[in-house]
This record gives C-alpha cells, structure tokens and sequence, in this order.
C-alpha cells in the first residue's frame, strides 16, 4: 500500500475518533503540517472530509458510504423493525451485533422512548469477553470456528466484573449455550448492564445477537431478566424472517 494511501486512511480513523486539527493530524502522521494540509484538502475535495469549527472531520460522502455498507449486510434490513418495537416497547437501548469476518460489530443501534444515549456506535467491533451480544454469538458457534476465535482473545480487565481468562470464559460460553441467552453485568463500562440472543440464518447458523441494554441505576440486571421472553421471541422472529425454520427459540 502507498505511503499516501496509508496516511489518508489513518485521518480517516482520526475523524471517525472526534474533529481533528491540522496540527493534530501532522503530528499523528510524524509530518509537516503543509503535508497534512495537502491530504486534507484532497479528502474534503472528494467528500471524506469537511470542516468545523477551525477543524476536520468526516465528510458526508463517507457517511453515506459507510450506511450504505451497513445497509447491504442481510441482518440490517430484516432486523431494524423488530428492534425499533422492542425499544419502543420498553424504552432501552437496543443493539444487533452481527459476525463479520473475525470480528463481532455493532450494525444496528436503537434508542427507545427514554433510553439515555450510550458510547457504542454502530460499526464499532464489541469486545467478544465482556459483551452480551459477543457471548451469545461465540456460545453458539461450531466448535472449531469458536476456537480460533478464542485463540485471539487478551481477556483485559474492564471492571471488578470482568471475565479474565480462557477457561472461565469457555465455562461461562457452555452455561449460555445450554440456556440459550447471555447476559454482560456490568462487564465493560461498570454502569451498564444488559441481556442477549442469538439470531440464526437461513441454515440454523448463529449470524448475530440483539441485546437490551441498560444503565444499570435505571434497570438493574434482574429488571433486564423480565425481558427475556419478549428478547427471544424477537429474535426467533428476525431468524424466520431470514429462512431458519427450526424451533422458536434460536
């Protein structure tokens, strides 16, 4: 890859993070600030890049890329009505992660009636130990496809909550895959709580999760439990919708 592709594509990740400054920019890139100037203007020409406020940040054109994109995965268009009524129906946020490559990424986010806003962000890979949606994905993975998956995990430490190793990890996978939910108690962010379910396809395999998440001063974890059934019986609705004909429970 070229020197300027590479540089263009990091201030991209610079812009996708908060606006940047010219002199950020430079000295992020180990460049003079005309240099960085110079890949600026270029993106903002094409679209990837605009202005505020003294600064830069990511153009509409790559907005719009980046929705579409989201858009041609299969989960998002089947999925969205289903999780707009359940944040509807209860007023949390709801999230649909989905297995892309070796990661697990956020592809839709839903705001309910009175959910209050939350760091994750569409597009955003979720950290598979300390996530809802990662658990109940991976628990319900072949074992050989769940194992080279695990085989890449670090098992950092978020909170006092946090899973911090292999075999407390596989252990935890083997109890959500024989009751068929996961959960994350306050895991990653100690403030935040949630529940969650796999989504299968057409041929029964696990594609994604939906998750119901909450801060956990406004729905404590035991709260989120009442929601399971409702969780699942949305979750068995996305799966027939994308051709699983099995049992209703996914």
């Amino acid at each position: 890859m070229s020197q300027t592709v590479q540089r263009a594509l990091r201030i991209i990740e610079l812009f996708a993070e908060r606006p940047r400054s010219l002199g950020e920019i430079a000295d992020d890139l180990g460049v003079h600030k005309s240099t960085a100037s110079r890949l600026v203007q270029t993106l903002e020409h094409a679209g990837f890049a605009r202005p505020v406020d003294g600064r830069y940040t990511i153009g509409f054109r790559m907005v719009a890329i980046a929705q579409h994109a989201v858009e041609q995965l299969d989960l998002h268009p089947v999925a969205h009505p289903h999780l707009v009524r359940l944040g509807d129906r209860y007023g949390h946020t709801v999230h649909l992660a989905q297995l892309v490559d070796d990661e697990i990424v956020y592809v839709t986010k839903v705001d309910g009636r009175g959910a209050l806003r939350m760091r994750s962000r569409v597009g955003q890979p979720v950290d598979p130990h300390t996530s809802g949606v990662g658990k109940a994905i991976l628990a319900h993975l072949d074992e050989p496809a769940r194992e080279r998956f695990l085989g890449r995990l670090t098992y950092p430490r978020h909170t006092e909550t946090s899973i911090t190793g292999p075999a407390e990890f596989r252990a935890e996978l083997a109890r959500i895959a024989e009751r068929g939910w996961a959960e994350d108690d306050g895991e990653f962010e100690d403030f935040v709580s949630c529940v969650a379910v796999p989504v299968r396809d057409a041929r029964g395999r696990v594609v994604g999760a939906v998750s119901i998440t909450a801060l956990r001063a406004l729905a404590p974890l035991e709260r989120l439990r009442e929601h399971l059934p409702e969780l699942t019986a949305t979750c068995a609705a996305i799966s027939r919708d994308l051709g699983w004909t099995g049992e209703d429970r996914p």
